[in-house]
């Protein structure tokens, strides 16, 4: 009788574990398992150290201000977090409003759309993706849009994820994705129909080096959207809760450090832009886009769980486990953020390059 308890409790457990890793999987895609968690493009013993490297670039903030120091910042935080991402966010790195009666995935799915419906671009049209992750947006456009989309990421190992989706989707021969650092893309000039950035050009040491960037590829009369993380009017630098959420979301995000909405509009006009609009998607009768995180807490602890418990059987990189308590403390910023109004991921920015620079 003992043993035939025993033995049941020990086929419960494992297959507990199993639906945890194998079948619950993600929270949105089933494109990452668990057991498929790792370090990107660093090899599995080097994680935590470069998880460490990560935190020092904080203990030399002057470093992380400068073109040249960001670039291996960024590329090590998404080694990182890639994976992790993947697994328990889904393949499009960005928040949305919650949309009442809609997914989750289909609000994504819709904030992307806009993207590109703001900038009216035609079937077969040269579209830049700035900073295009593992590709989750770049294939919503295109389908959407029927446009062909050229992506640029600064990490190699999201190069790949991307490839491998676009070609699972169908969609590769629509969408084309490129290792780069977008402060230097190795695009002509003029040879864009238009482009799109969904929260990726706060990752920019200087705003203006990569929307200057943006205005040079474009062609001339092309329009650019952007999606930006930056503080709102109601952030408060002496306050010291707004500091401390603040400096939480930079430094679990890999952020040089987070710009005021003021900095956008002015930014975007020093390079040559043109204003077309500019608001806070965020704003009502938005609905809160931090919505997720504070739903996804209990997913959470699931993952936590899975995550230390493959990290000990050696089948996750060590380090993995402290890269996801990382995360989680970010979202806790994230959401304080949001809730305060103190901070929005989506401040939108429409821009045009003028026909001819007499026109600017």
């Amino acid at each position: 009788m003992d043993s035939l308890v025993l033995f049941c409790t020990g086929a419960l457990l494992a297959g507990g574990l199993f639906w945890f890793v194998c079948i619950l999987g993600p929270a949105e895609q089933k494109g990452k398992r668990a057991v498929d968690l790792s370090g990107g493009s660093i090899s599995a013993e080097k994680v935590q150290d470069n998880y460490k490297q990560y935190w020092s670039f904080f203990r030399r903030p002057k470093e992380i201000e400068t073109a040249e120091k960001v670039p291996d910042f960024v590329d090590t935080f998404y080694n990182l977090v890639t994976d992790i991402y993947e697994w328990g966010w889904g393949q499009s790195f960005h928040f949305s409003p919650s949309i009442p009666g809609k997914s989750h995935r289909d609000a994504t799915r819709l904030h992307e759309e806009m993207a590109v419906d703001l900038i009216d671009v035609k079937p077969g049209d040269r579209v830049l993706d700035v900073g295009c992750g593992v590709g989750g947006p770049m294939r919503a456009i295109a389908a959407h849009s029927r446009a062909k989309v050229v992506g640029i990421t600064i990490n190699e190992y999201q190069v790949n994820r991307a490839r491998m989706h676009n070609k699972k989707a169908g969609l590769d021969s629509l969408c084309e994705v490129v290792c780069g650092n977008f402060l230097e893309m190795p695009f002509p000039d003029n040879s864009f129909d238009g482009a799109y950035s969904i929260e990726a050009t706060c990752h920019a040491p200087k705003l203006e080096d990569v929307y200057a960037e943006i205005f040079r590829v474009l062609k001339p009369g092309s329009l650019y959207v952007s999606y930006e993380w930056v503080t709102t009017d109601k952030y408060r630098s002496e306050n010291p809760e707004h500091v401390e959420v603040i400096q939480g979301i930079e430094r679990g995000d890999a952020l040089p450090g987070l710009r005021s909405y003021t900095d956008i509009a002015e930014t975007a006009r020093k390079v040559g832009f043109e204003i077309v609009k500019e608001r806070d998607l965020a704003k009502p009768p938005a609905q809160p886009w931090w919505t997720r995180l504070k739903m996804g807490r209990i997913a959470y602890w699931r993952n936590h769980i899975v995550v230390t418990i493959l990290s000990a059987l050696g089948i996750a990189p060590k380090g993995t486990v402290d890269v996801h308590e990382m995360l989680f403390i970010t979202a806790d910023h994230l959401t304080r953020g949001g809730e305060s109004g103190i901070f929005t991921p989506m401040h939108m920015i429409l821009c045009r390059k003028p026909e001819s620079p007499e026109s600017s």
